[in-house]
């Protein structure tokens, strides 16, 4: 094999590489990437305030033992996904301190839970 036949079929196998992984992420860019269906949890659900019985808007809604956390909305519904395990705490915490009142922490164990799991949590004012 000559120099020029060498330099050719490397360029081709260097160009079929780039194309494949172009390819390759093309797809990825459109159909995202593979999910375990089926072990994920859905956790929904709406904070209170325990004595007015109004919703709570900028609750931290947090996931023990994770870095998943959300926040519940002006209406206080909040939702996440996690991953299903046998117990699940969740913690709620006010950390806009005097913006809506002040509100204290609540934790929440879930346990023997069917999918997905909607939550009406109120939540007592310091």
């Amino acid at each position: 094999m000559n120099q020029y036949n060498m330099k050719n079929n490397f360029l081709r196998k260097i160009l079929g590489g780039i194309s494949f992984t172009s390819a390759l992420f093309i797809f990825q860019a459109c159909y995202g990437t593979p999910q375990d269906f089926g072990m994920d949890l859905l956790i929904e659900g709406q904070v209170k305030s325990k004595t007015s019985g109004l919703p709570i808007d900028g609750i931290k809604v947090s996931i023990a033992n994770n870095m998943q956390y959300s926040y519940t909305n002006e209406d206080g519904k909040f939702s996440l996904y996690t991953e299903m395990t046998d117990n699940i705490t969740l913690s709620f915490e006010d950390i806009d301190l005097t913006e809506n009142g002040i509100f204290i922490k609540k934790d929440t164990l879930l346990t023997n839970y069917d999918k997905p799991i909607f939550l009406d949590i109120e939540l007592t004012e310091e």
